[in-house]
């Protein structure tokens, strides 16, 4: 903290360090819990629905083991690219594309987002299905709620857990994700449930637990509202002149907001302006002619030029080796 002193006509620049203010100290958690059920039911949420999701509730200790020990894996963009994209993964979902075509072409053509995308984001986010999370979410987002690294964040998604409740969409048995409360198949907080999941087969929920077509419906429905254009692709992989390299800080800089994958990239050119540049296609052909912008994503051995449909991609999760593994296996899973 800088003080600002003034004496005898001087002024006097201070610089105090002053130790961190402690959080306060937590009430026990059943007294804390009752003021959170008080101000879910004054938000509207049935009293029933609360005192069934709170009945009996107890924090979770590995949720807190799991969020302070998280694993930081260090992997350079080829390396993710060549896990995430291996020839096995690739062959799954194709396989799954094949096997689910009468509904992902129906989503698809509903939402505008192409079947490989779906199948791509898909297989990332539950192994094309296999992982729904088993956690009680309710205990979950409470566990978290009650701590005090990022409280407020998830004492706001445990309201809207019990919200889905409320809506009837699933029973509380049937309510569970990840460690950190994340739900079903595409892996939506709860506030992305209730903004983004869809009841695609009709039957009155929306299902992203067992239900494909919900699933799919629901992956589709939250990029097309993040901005993906239908009839447009994400981008595709390309080859930077040696020449260029040197000249990007000057012709195309990195940009300097948003998440870090989007300071990863370079500001947008024309594609006019990148062949004009010397970039081209893995193949080595020019681009092709197209009115649309593009930035570009280096990596140690591959290089990427990225459209506007790929913000829609990091909208879902805003780290470049996620965003580019989605084009290239929905590339690839045709």
């Amino acid at each position: 903290m800088r003080l600002l002193a003034a004496a005898l006509g001087c002024v006097l620049l201070v610089q105090q360090q002053l130790p961190p203010v402690p959080p306060l100290p937590q009430p026990p958690f059943d007294e804390w819990l009752i003021g959170v059920r008080a101000e879910a039911i004054s938000l509207g949420i049935r009293e029933e629905t609360v005192a069934k999701a709170f009945d009996g509730l107890e924090p979770v200790p590995t949720v807190i083991q799991r969020d302070r020990t998280q694993a930081e894996i260090v992997q350079t963009l080829d390396e993710y690219l060549q896990q995430h994209v291996s020839r096995k993964v690739v062959q799954t979902a194709q396989r799954m594309r094949a096997t689910h075509a009468s509904v992902l072409g129906a989503v698809s053509e509903h939402y505008g987002v192409p079947p490989g995308v779906l199948v791509a984001v898909w297989g990332l986010e539950s192994n094309f299905g296999r992982f729904s999370g088993v956690r009680p979410t309710v205990a979950t987002l409470a566990t978290l709620a009650y701590d005090t690294r990022r409280s407020a964040m998830f004492r706001s998604e445990l309201f809207d857990a019990l919200r889905i409740l409320d809506s009837g969409d699933v029973e509380l048995e049937a309510l569970k994700g990840s460690w950190a409360g994340a739900l079903g198949q595409p892996q939506f907080m709860p506030s992305s449930f209730l903004l983004y999941a869809q009841d695609f087969d009709g039957d009155g929920r929306r299902n992203i637990w067992s239900s494909t077509p919900d699933v799919f419906a629901s992956i589709a429905n939250y990029l097309a509202e993040h901005g993906w254009t239908k009839g447009q692709t994400w981008g595709r992989e390309v080859i930077i002149p040696d020449t260029l390299i040197t000249r990007l800080p000057e012709v195309a800089p990195l940009q300097t907001s948003g998440c870090l994958a989007r300071r990863q990239m370079t500001a947008p050119l024309p594609l006019s302006e990148w062949n004009t540049l010397g970039v081209r296609t893995i193949s080595r052909a020019p681009l092709p002619k197209a009115d649309i912008q593009a930035s570009l994503i280096m990596g140690v051995k591959r290089n990427f030029l990225v459209y506007p449909n790929y913000q829609a991609i990091l909208e879902y999760n805003c780290v470049n080796a996620y965003g580019l593994s989605v084009g290239l296996l929905g590339d690839r899973a045709r």
